[in-house]
């Protein structure tokens, strides 16, 4: 069972000036794996409940400079802090925690992935939860919830949130990022639009939504599809819905599962080579993401490489380094074990792509994965 602890309640401008290394929670600072839950006489029967799984991150970050925006150590602070930074969240919901994991979201692994899928699919069966919000770094955010985007097996809200500026920072954005994912998780209207993803005040689909600055704010963007929405004031506005299968239509399962594929991502550039490509399958690869130039191009030597890849069953998937635009299929595709990704962007294709190993490894089978979802 998971140690149950509690700690002296911090205003969300306590949390985000120079009171947290008084109270060392400073970068050296070691968070404990731990759950948090609302006393029993604070349980407000006509609110929702909502389960916040910490997993680390900058929104868990500390420094001992509160103008530090940088060199911050992330994942210094435990669930029950960032809970009870934001007393506002009791007049949304009935807010419990849980500490999944504490790391900068670079070192979210695999285990981590199914950890977190299969803890948010019990939670989620249960009459008493009604929606679920992860805290998470930014760095790899979008691949978090576009794998839970893929897997989760219910319709009530998960909404994934996460910070561009540590706790102790000035302007701190993780507090109120976090209070309006618990507004979103919240909400009635939220139900069946997939795994989201809320940052300054923007409401974006996991599908569509990515990662395009590495220090501001207003990072996240869905620049061709569009957000879902946003939180206005003290409103949850929806404008879209996400059109591409998602949770309780999904055919992924991870429920028995103990490890993923091993799919890697190969970056297409002037020059290159295919040593790449061999290193990758005498590594246990059994599929490959390109980065490709353009419309997922590959150069003379890349294609090589690739193609011999693919005659020794490895699943090549094209993807393009731009940053936007849908990668066309080519005819000659499916007869050398390549697979087009649609929209998908290297790092989202990879999630698919792994699940899709899962399930077959034919490759008209997985561009149908990759046209649907």
């Amino acid at each position: 069972m998971k140690k149950l602890f509690y700690i002296p309640v911090l205003t969300a401008g306590l949390l985000a000036g120079t009171l947290l290394p008084a109270y060392g929670l400073n970068g050296t600072a070691a968070a404990m794996e731990a759950s948090v839950a609302p006393a029993q006489s604070e349980i407000n029967p006509a609110l929702p409940n909502v389960v916040i799984l910490a997993t680390g991150g900058t929104i868990a970050g500390s420094s001992d400079s509160n103008t530090d925006t940088t060199g911050y150590k992330a994942g210094a602070l435990g669930v029950e802090t960032l809970i009870n930074a934001v007393p506002e969240m009791k007049g949304l919901a009935n807010v419990s925690g849980e500490q999944v994991a504490n790391v900068g979201s670079p070192d979210v692994d695999n285990t981590i992935l199914l950890q977190l899928a299969k803890r948010i699919n019990e939670l989620l069966a249960r009459d008493d939860v009604n929606g679920i919000v992860i805290t998470h770094g930014t760095d790899t955010l979008e691949e978090t919830a576009y794998f839970l985007n893929l897997v989760v097996k219910s319709d009530k809200p998960v909404v994934v949130v996460g910070a561009m500026r540590p706790a102790t920072a000035i302007s701190a954005d993780g507090p109120f990022n976090l209070y309006n994912a618990v507004k979103v998780a919240s909400a009635p209207e939220s139900k069946g639009k997939g795994v989201m993803i809320m940052l300054n005040d923007r409401i974006g689909s996991a599908r569509y939504i990515t990662k395009t600055n590495t220090t501001a704010v207003d990072t996240f963007k869905s620049v061709e599809q569009g957000y879902l929405g946003a939180v206005v004031g003290d409103k949850v506005l929806f404008y879209n819905e996400p059109t591409r299968k998602h949770t309780t239509q999904s055919v992924f399962d991870v429920s028995g599962l103990t490890e993923l594929p091993q799919v890697d991502i190969l970056y297409e550039y002037q020059n290159n080579g295919r040593y790449l490509y061999d290193a990758a399958v005498a590594a246990g690869a059994k599929g490959i993401v390109v980065a490709g130039s353009g419309n997922g191009s590959l150069s003379s030597a890349s294609s090589e490489g690739a193609e011999d890849a693919g005659k020794k069953g490895v699943v090549i998937a094209r993807s393009t380094r731009v940053g936007s635009g849908t990668v066309s299929s080519s005819s000659s595709d499916l007869a050398d074990n390549f697979v087009s990704t649609d929209s998908l962007n290297p790092q989202k294709a990879r999630i698919l792509l792994m699940l899709a190993l899962t399930k077959t490894n034919d490759a008209a089978q997985i561009q149908s994965y990759f046209n649907e979802y």
